[in-house]
């Protein structure tokens, strides 16, 4: 199976297809995505783009970082 990240699809929506995006992500910078409170709030309504966005990240880096772990990002 392919591992693909759609920019569309909620941060929870993505960890629900690939559980390991939690550790990816907050060595990203995204630490709170580690409490289970946060990713089933926040994480139902914020998308990759908005959380680089709040967070002050580029989404450049982010994608780039994600395409060398082997994920294929669809805009």
């Amino acid at each position: 199976m392919e591992k693909a990240i759609d920019l569309n699809k909620t941060v929870y929506e993505l960890v629900q297809e690939h559980p390991e995006l939690v550790q990816i992500l907050a060595e990203l910078g995204f630490a709170s995505i580690t409490n289970p409170a946060m990713l089933k709030t926040a994480g139902r309504v914020m998308t990759l783009p908005k959380g680089a966005a709040l967070k002050g990240k580029d989404l450049e880096e982010i994608k780039g970082e994600l395409a060398r772990r082997g994920y294929s990002v669809i805009p």
